[in-house]
């Protein structure tokens, strides 16, 4: 499957599905990072000063609230796909040592569970339901905000490679979940089949759900997980996908079924060989993962 028979654009360094996925790195990708709204308490203070201190952080704080609630009604990108390439060293740097057909087995796991955590982080970006308080420091008192422990994340690993993948995520979430689907794919049709289904009956409204699966391929497993997921009631905007390659087909899918998405991702490769692997890629995540 050639690139070109996609039509894959390229434009200003980011890789754009015409009108339905939308890739982010480099500059662009940090530009969408960045703060929307920066709010600043002297503004309602007026030049003459007129209201008090209190008064100016109460209205900031209704305004933050007002902003809060538009975006759980609009969630960001809700028509469309977003697809994120962190440009960051680390991740170019373990993507090299999982290509490498020499990579030592061991290796190849550590790389493979470094890389998810680059991944996790940035996947966690502006995401997380924080409490704003005060704490005692040796000094003084200061203001600070700590993850809310009520709303743990759910992490979702496709077994086997996806257990690798988020293997450091405790280290990054004070507060998660961890539930399991395996699937395995038939070589012949390349469809998947669920053998492991670890999920709850259902999921509390509102829940935020990382699926981890390194590889993208046809899209057929994601869209299975994903499908298990809705069944159960999460909401696919607030679903975030880590994965170590991606391919057009299984985003192109992904992106007609799953408007409001995002998917986190090493690299993009442009094209799958005869047996759905995805080329050049990285081989069989699961097999040199863990040496069978």
């Amino acid at each position: 499957m050639a690139t070109s028979a996609l039509k894959l654009q390229i434009t200003a360094g980011a890789c754009q599905w015409v009108n339905t996925w939308q890739t982010r790195s480099g500059d662009q990708y940090l530009k969408s990072t960045r703060p929307r709204t920066i709010l600043n308490e002297k503004k309602f203070l007026g030049s003459g000063g007129k209201l008090s201190e209190n008064v100016a952080r109460e209205k900031v704080y209704q305004q933050q609230k007002r902003s809060l609630v538009r975006s759980r009604q609009s969630p960001s990108g809700a028509g469309q796909m977003l697809v994120y390439v962190p440009p960051h060293p680390l991740i170019k740097h373990w993507m090299a040592v999982l290509r490498n057909k020499d990579t030592p087995q061991p290796i190849f796991r550590s790389a493979l569970a470094e890389l998810g955590r680059c991944l996790i982080y940035e996947a966690l970006r502006d995401w997380l339901p924080m409490i704003e308080t005060q704490v005692e420091t040796p000094c003084g008192v200061a203001d600070v905000a700590f993850i809310d422990p009520t709303e743990p994340v759910k992490v979702v690993p496709i077994l086997r490679a996806g257990l690798v993948l988020i293997e450091n995520s405790t280290t990054l979430l004070p507060a998660m979940q961890t539930y399991h689907l395996g699937y395995a794919r038939d070589e012949r049709t390349l469809k998947p089949r669920l053998y492991l289904n670890k999920l709850p009956p259902s999921f509390p409204q509102d829940s935020r759900i990382l699926l981890a699966d390194p590889m993208l391929a046809t899209g057929g497993t994601i869209v299975a997980a994903i499908e298990e997921l809705r069944s159960r009631g999460a909401d696919v905007r607030l679903m975030r996908v880590v994965s170590a390659v991606c391919a057009p087909p299984a985003l192109k899918l992904l992106s007609e079924r799953y408007p409001g998405l995002k998917v986190y991702t090493g690299i993009i490769d442009p094209d799958l060989n005869d047996y759905g692997f995805i080329v050049p890629g990285l081989g069989d995540a699961g097999d040199r993962s863990f040496g069978t």
